[in-house]
């Protein structure tokens, strides 16, 4: 008893630092969702009132939000393969023999992550701009005719999904590496015995064991790729004709320049529940291969 009791006291700060600074935000946005809490309730109370799933019916009869969860779908269809592809190829460039000089090339490439996302996003117009960013100047060269890369609403989103891969694909490099490097090196001596090739060694060795993480870092990418925001909010300001406004960029626009506060709150629970909900389809669809 005396151990539980000291564990419950190591345990408790954190517990109600979680409580204050998580839980009761969520409940209480989960209760404003549920009301019209806006500017003028904002100024006084007494003009708050509950309105139920209102914020939620007419939510889903808005053309914007619809068209935000389809350009946030649209970067995550996208954005979500090409990133895990470029990490678990660099993973794999990585962990042979030849690269040399690897814990530079693993610095260099995870710097992304760590740096300021708006002051890279920022370098990024300016490489982007149609008319002295460096991508339009490399095109030219070969006789390829500028693109307005951030002002045409067919090439704004995948620029941002170009961004945003470079920027975050170092992560899930770093953990897919650590993956390769903790698979035991008698399981391919075992495979080349038998003889088998390198893509043979790839397909029955290399992937099943790293099948977990593989499903770990899918949604982890997932979830992170729904929350777009800061990307269209630095680089685009959600245009050009809302072709970059995602949903929590519809979110922050309801929440604080329109100043629905409720309506804001049950974009976030909306958000949260189909991200919730894909993330136990994908636990699912991870814990059937791994028993077929």
């Amino acid at each position: 008893m005396r151990a539980v009791g000291a564990a419950w006291c190591f345990v408790a700060p954190a517990l109600l630092v979680i409580a204050v600074f998580f839980f009761l935000p969520v409940f209480a946005a989960l209760a404003m969702s549920l009301t019209d809490f806006d500017i003028y309730a904002l100024a006084d109370g007494r003009n708050l009132r509950l309105v139920g799933l209102h914020n939620y019916a007419q939510l889903l009869q808005t053309p914007l939000f619809w068209q935000a969860f389809g350009n946030t779908l649209y970067f995550v269809v996208v954005g979500v393969p090409l990133s895990i592809t470029i990490s678990f190829g660099t993973a794999l460039l990585l962990h042979s023999k030849l690269v040399k000089f690897p814990a530079f090339f693993r610095t260099a490439l995870f710097a992304p992550v760590v740096t300021t996302l708006v002051a890279v996003a920022v370098i990024w117009r300016y490489l982007f701009h149609p008319h002295y960013g460096w991508l339009n100047y490399t095109l030219s060269r070969i006789g390829i005719a500028p693109i307005d890369w951030l002002g045409d609403p067919h090439w704004a989103m995948p620029a941002i999904i170009v961004f945003a891969v470079w920027k975050n694909f170092g992560y899930n490099m770093i953990i897919l590496l650590a993956g390769l490097q903790s698979i035991p090196e008698q399981l391919y001596e075992a495979a080349r015995i038998d003889g088998a090739s390198m893509w043979r060694q790839f397909r029955h060795v290399t992937l099943p064991m790293l099948a977990p993480i593989v499903t770990m870092v899918n949604i982890l990418t997932i979830a992170g790729y729904f929350q777009l925001f800061a990307e269209p909010y630095v680089m685009t300001q959600g245009g050009p004709l809302q072709s970059t406004v995602s949903v929590l960029y519809f979110m922050y626009e309801e929440g604080f320049k329109w100043w629905n506060l409720g309506s804001a709150s049950a974009v976030a629970f909306v958000l949260f529940l189909f991200i919730f909900g894909l993330t136990a389809l994908q636990l699912r669809l991870a814990r059937w291969q791994s028993a077929a």
